[in-house]
């Protein structure tokens, strides 16, 4: 009988294989984890109320990267968007987009001088708006819930350039999930 003589494994060796396998399997799994976070989708979370009753404060919500690059935000998308460099992206509906005039009356908002057909559930109130035209790659946002919102009436229309992603999956509290929020 034949056997090779193998010298018995140190722990040293041991230790430095199992390094040497978590090291070439996690570094991808990060790497592609930042990669689908910067360019494809990433999990936001709610937070204060400005856009309740759809979405609350703990909601967590997936949004999506990709589509934007194909078309722009649509009125009823729901929207993040970076306002500030320095503060927390904001979570709003898309309103008015470019070249439409949105006006905003005793908290009920006009688009072209018609009143705006919100399906999604909304709160109504807070400031109002002076008619005025949203110009080229820029879109008009709001909370839902208008009355406890920071959007558009304080800050203006926002560049297409600030907008991160589409929310399209609300995946806590479990009780919640759904697509298009």
């Amino acid at each position: 009988m034949n056997q090779e003589n193998h010298p018995p494994t140190t722990t040293f060796q041991t230790l430095r294989r199992f390094l040497w396998e978590m090291l070439t399997s996690l570094v991808p799994a990060v790497i592609l984890a930042l990669i689908i976070n910067v360019n494809i989708a990433q999990a936001v979370s709610i937070d204060g109320p400005s856009m309740q009753p759809n979405l609350f404060g703990g909601y967590r919500v997936m949004i999506e990267k990709v589509s934007y690059h194909f078309h722009s935000p649509q009125r009823g998308d729901v929207v993040v968007v970076q306002v500030w460099p320095d503060k927390t992206p904001l979570i709003k509906r898309v309103i008015a987009v470019a070249g439409e005039t949105v006006e905003i009356r005793n908290g009920h908002t006009f688009i072209n001088g018609q009143p705006l057909n919100e399906p999604w559930v909304t709160y109504f109130g807070g400031q109002n708006y002076p008619a005025s035209q949203i110009p080229n790659g820029y879109i008009f946002i709001e909370g839902d819930n208008r009355a406890a919102s920071q959007d558009s009436r304080a800050f203006g229309p926002v560049p297409l350039k600030n907008v991160i992603g589409r929310a399209w999956l609300i995946y806590w509290p479990p009780k919640q999930i759904k697509l298009e929020p």
